[in-house]
């Protein structure tokens, strides 16, 4: 059967208690990393930035190999490039690697070592886009702002029957359903149940419906 998808933004109730749900989902199985043990913007920032395109399981070593060598912004400003290429070597993509140094010189030069607290503001650093900005914001400084990446796209399409365009992570209905999905109570704990969420129970290739506890309203499975 063809699964009909719409383009109607379901209610601010139905994403409330999808969010309770995957809230208390999140309660029982959430994954500890060491970026998630602080509230220090920087390291957050950083730690996001690792993530790029990158397994979490992979990011934790070198990040804390990182932060061990330079703790603080002041330090990681002054590294020199080859260093921080030999560090994070394990995690490819080379093409981002100087964007470490770069956004550490940017908040030291710019904004006297201190994590801007502006979407907009954030979003002017080097290697940060829409995504890093709001994982900032919500993880680090308990803010009510939004993230979406493929994964959210996807729970959010399979979930709600939410109809995307093709640049999924930029469609308006997407990024209004992730801006009500925060506005709740506790975004830090809400933006990082969905990111556990996708990445164990709603994945891409055989989600694990029968253990999922969003089963009985989810647009995927009933149709």
């Amino acid at each position: 059967m063809v699964r009909e998808l719409t383009k109607e933004i379901p209610s601010a109730k139905k994403i409330s208690l999808f969010r309770n749900k995957v809230m208390r989902w999140f309660s029982k199985n959430g994954r500890n990393y060491p970026w998630r043990e602080t509230f220090d913007p920087f390291r957050v920032l950083i730690a996001e930035m690792m993530l790029r395109r990158t397994k979490a399981d992979q990011v934790k070593t070198v990040y804390e190999e990182l932060f061990d060598k330079y703790p603080d912004i002041g330090s990681l400003a002054g590294a020199r490039n080859k260093t921080i290429e030999k560090i994070l070597y394990s995690l490819g993509l080379r093409w981002r690697m100087p964007a470490f140094t770069l956004v550490a010189r940017e908040i030291k030069k710019n904004h006297q070592c201190r994590v801007p607290e502006t979407r907009e503001e954030l979003k002017s650093l080097p290697g940060v886009g829409e995504y890093v900005a709001g994982a900032v914001l919500s993880i680090a400084q308990g803010k009510k702002e939004w993230i979406v990446d493929s994964n959210i796209v996807r729970l959010f399409r399979r979930y709600f029957g939410i109809k995307t365009s093709k640049e999924g992570r930029r469609d308006r209905n997407v990024i209004e359903v992730a801006k009500i999905y925060a506005s709740g109570r506790n975004p830090r704990k809400a933006n990082l149940a969905i990111l556990d969420f996708t990445a164990v129970v709603c994945t891409p290739r055989k989600p694990d419906c029968e253990k999922c506890p969003l089963s009985s309203d989810c647009h995927y499975v009933r149709f």
